[in-house]
């Protein structure tokens, strides 16, 4: 049997600057790729049926039948983990003149979990990206960024039962940071002269899915309320992009964004944002800087900006004093990249810029 080199693709996590929840409703978001990478390793099956190796979801050699799809009697636990990985692989399947082969596939995201716990950078929009680029790599199909990320987003949205921007998946094929409005090709941003952000571990992470349905349950139950809060959200996300031109700007509208936030999550019950974050956003302003959750919030990363006039070393000190961890990410990482293929060697990442505090 001829077997060939194995293809290994990686994508990067996210972190939302500023729109989350808006841009579900079609406002614009800016997302930040980060350095924390999913890897995808696809090497020929040696006996004809296709496997599953995912530590982190606790999957060793999951065995998978001939089409890639089995474990039909899984019980829900296990089809629970296996949503992504299939949802990608029928929408690859359906995408292709030709079936795939028999793979090993072996999804690593490491990177995206902490002391067992996920950080909430995206893990799975990263492996949706990273996943649908090697198994189209595998038959010899590169499709340009746009198509790549529509096929991920459209996998990865089917895996979520249907919610999602995309802008997770986005962030994950272009890299960078990304100005990204729903269904659209985003739009690449530069990161401002003087605006320092990092990233704060707040909880043991949160379920997307079971806070934006929270979230949309309010809205069933006060049309008019969610339509309020909603609006009020997007019309500040519509300034974030201009807004990210100034650091002093945009660190005003992280904090009126925030405080937006918080008045939805009051009226929704939905739990974004907790005491953690109540406690760190004021330990921020007492110093003149901003925290403020990231994502669908719960207990995932928040985000701490300052500008040049904050004291960072104060700041880092009562952080530290309150217990607060937090950890260091590059932002503006590159985007989904097949490291190798069987004509191509295994290559670098470019370097990826960091804007930390010092």
């Amino acid at each position: 049997m001829t077997t060939t080199a194995p293809v290994i693709a990686s994508a990067p996590g996210k972190l939302f600057l500023i729109g989350e929840y808006a841009v579900l409703e079609g406002a614009p978001a800016i997302l930040t790729a980060v350095d924390r990478r999913a890897r995808v390793t696809l090497s020929d099956s040696n006996d004809g049926h296709w496997h599953l190796t995912a530590p982190n979801l606790d999957i060793h050699r999951l065995a998978l039948g001939a089409d890639g799809h089995g474990a039909r009697g899984a019980d829900e636990g296990l089809h629970d983990r296996l949503r992504v990985y299939r949802a990608v692989l029928a929408h690859v399947a359906a995408y292709l003149d030709s079936p795939l082969p028999p793979l090993d596939v072996h999804i690593d995201t490491t990177d995206f979990a902490r002391d067992g716990h996920k950080l909430g950078l995206g893990s799975s929009a990263a492996v949706a990206a990273a996943l649908t680029c090697a198994l189209l790599a595998r038959v010899g199909v590169e499709p340009a960024p746009a198509r790549l990320a529509e096929l991920a987003i459209a996998a990865h949205r089917d895996a979520q039962g249907g919610t999602g921007s995309g802008g997770d998946v986005a962030t994950a094929v272009y890299g960078g940071i990304i100005s990204y409005t729903r269904d659209q090709p985003p739009a690449p941003l530069v990161w401002p002269t003087g605006l320092a952000g990092v990233a704060v571990v707040t909880g043991t992470g949160a379920s997307t899915t079971d806070l934006v349905g929270r979230v949309y349950t309010y809205g069933q139950r006060d049309p008019t309320g969610f339509a309020s809060d909603l609006g009020r959200l997007a019309a500040l996300a519509e300034n974030a992009a201009a807004d990210l031109d100034h650091a002093v700007r945009f660190v005003r509208l992280a904090r009126e964004y925030f405080e937006a936030l918080i008045a939805l999550d009051h009226h929704a019950e939905a739990g974004i944002v907790s005491a953690r974050h109540h406690q760190l956003h004021a330990a921020a302003a007492d110093h003149g800087a901003v925290f403020k959750s990231s994502g669908a919030g719960g207990g995932d990363v928040g985000l701490l900006f300052t500008t040049p006039n904050v004291d960072e070393t104060a700041l880092r000190s009562d952080f530290q004093a309150v217990g607060a961890e937090i950890i260091e990410l590059g932002f503006a990482a590159p985007g989904v990249a097949l490291e190798a293929t069987p004509d191509r060697p295994t290559g670098a990442h470019p370097a990826t810029d960091r804007h930390r505090l010092r």
